[in-house]
């Protein structure tokens, strides 16, 4: 491969065409004044093809040979051989640097077909996700509404207990409903935070007493850990008491079945208060936790549906947190337990 600078190409083919030019421009005058018109026809025609030939060369040699090279570097992308493209792109040559754009190019839009695949993806999931935990609730009130139409209706033990049913299928899909539309205020910044001072303390022990039924139900205790008496914050009260509802309701729900204790901690992380909700459960694979974060995603399907809840809360959590500028992580040790951490800034 001949390697030139283009400022010296195009320097030395304009001295080459000025001169054929003044050449031929001088022969012309001789050949026309010494044989007239026929010889002169033929002259022509002679500078024609020499002309041709000349130009013909210097497009396939210092042109061709080099476009050629982009179209051999597109050849060998669509055959996987970057790594061996990216060797010999090392060339200060103008039409080497178009070449390495052109294998930057193709980088970056791999990166993009490749991002989009994904979204895609999860967008199937949730699609999915989204009308599996519809259908079940809906079909079961189209089988309840079914039985008192067949008779069930008029045995006063039986219409009771199937409208409690379908009272609580359609509570179900209406929470559903709800936390995605949460989601979608929260994910489109429609949902504006109203932040105040308060203490985070005294809102914790507001929530531990709000779940103490479900706790005695799942037979946990929780516990509240704190060096510090109180811990001003500055947040959106009202959406922190969501996540802490949302985070302790899952403790509860997943933690050890014969001793479940949950343990709440607060730490002093510089400008910010450090949040730990640990619980002694069954804890979350490793393959598992950089998911757990995403609708309706559930290391146990059918666990978690026995447990209930929309499969939304975590994600919602994320949210929050996030809209507050702040971090949320998640730690676990399988069938040890799992912890959430999560900041606040201090008031």
């Amino acid at each position: 491969m001949i390697n030139t600078n283009p400022k010296k190409i195009a320097v030395v083919n304009a001295a080459v065409i000025t001169l054929i030019t003044a050449v031929f421009d001088i022969l012309i005058v001789i050949v026309y004044d010494f044989f007239k018109p026929l010889p002169f026809i033929l002259t022509l025609v002679v500078v024609f093809i020499v002309s041709f030939v000349i130009i013909n060369y210097s497009l396939e040699k210092f042109i061709y040979q080099k476009i050629k090279i982009i179209y051999k570097t597109i050849g060998r992308l669509k055959l996987g051989k970057k790594e061996e493209l990216k060797k010999r792109s090392k060339s200060a040559d103008v039409l080497e640097m178009v070449n390495q754009v052109v294998l930057d190019w193709n980088e970056e839009k791999e990166k993009e077909i490749d991002e989009l695949k994904q979204m895609a993806k999860y967008r199937r999931e949730f699609v999915g996700n989204v009308s599996h935990e519809l259908k079940t609730p809906i079909f079961n009130i189209q089988g309840y509404i079914l039985t008192l139409l067949d008779g069930g209706i008029d045995d006063p033990e039986i219409n009771v207990k199937f409208l409690k049913k379908a009272k609580k299928s359609v509570n179900r899909m209406i929470a559903i409903v709800e936390d995605l539309e949460e989601i979608n205020k929260l994910e489109s910044g429609e949902l504006k935070l109203k932040k105040e001072n308060f203490d985070l303390i005294e809102l914790t022990r507001e929530v531990v007493d709000f779940l103490e039924m479900k706790a005695e139900e799942f037979k946990a205790e929780i516990i509240i850990k704190s060096p510090f008496r109180n811990a001003k914050v500055h947040a959106d009260k009202r959406r922190i008491r969501q996540v802490f509802i949302n985070l302790i309701d899952n403790a509860i729900k997943y933690g050890d079945e014969e001793h479940n204790q949950i343990d709440i901690s607060f730490y002093d992380f510089h400008d910010n208060y450090l949040v730990e909700v640990s619980d002694n459960g069954i804890g979350i694979p490793d393959e598992n936790l950089p998911r757990i974060f995403e609708r309706f995603y559930r290391t146990d399907y059918s666990r978690s549906r026995e447990k209930g809840g929309s499969g939304l809360g975590l994600a919602i959590v994320k949210h929050i947190i996030e809209a507050h500028r702040q971090t949320i992580t998640v730690r676990s040790n399988y069938r040890k337990g799992t912890t959430f951490s999560f900041t606040l800034e201090k008031a």
